[in-house]
């Protein structure tokens, strides 16, 4: 039975990107790690050899590369619920694909951590029956869109389990 016959409307269309805020989330993420970084370099540098600014250099190398590399990677972020299955493409030096059929749908969550919070952003989480990546997240959806999707595949996936159920 096709989803619109079941009166559940997938999302068609072009693949969809994330909010373009969650750039901040993850550039801030990758300041945080080059702030921890530098000062463990910066703090052996001083200890070994009594110098300062391997740090600081420390900081402003992984700072710019955690900058680009969020730029790359919201670029590089598409997903899309498909009449069977939840389609996600993502990655920056590695690709990956990842296909979720709604049968294997355990549960959907939504998450907001504290950056996400204060810049209004969500992040849906897909758990799924299997041991690998048990878990798909789609990070970087407004609050309302990451209900709407909650809300839709939980929908999608009652209706697979149910023409799966004999």
């Amino acid at each position: 039975m096709e989803a619109a016959e079941r009166g559940i409307e997938p999302l068609t269309g072009p693949d969809r990107s994330l909010d373009p805020r969650v750039r901040l989330v993850w550039a801030g993420q990758a300041l945080v790690t080059a702030a921890v970084f530098a000062a463990i370099v910066g703090a052996a540098a001083f200890i070994i050899r009594g110098l300062v600014w391997p740090g600081a250099v420390a900081f402003l190398v992984l700072a710019a590369l955690g900058v680009v590399h969020s730029v790359f990677r919201y670029r590089a972020w598409r997903y899309r619920v498909r009449e069977e299955s939840l389609y996600l493409e993502r990655g920056v030096l590695t690709r990956v694909t990842t296909v979720v059929p709604y049968v294997r749908v355990q549960h959907v969550d939504t998450s907001r951590g504290p950056l996400e919070r204060s810049i209004g952003l969500a992040t849906l989480v897909v758990y799924t029956a299997g041991s690998r990546g048990a878990d798909v997240t789609i990070p970087g959806l407004t609050p309302e869109d990451a209900e709407d999707l909650q809300a839709r595949l939980k929908r999608l996936a009652i209706a697979a389990e149910g023409e799966e159920a004999v």
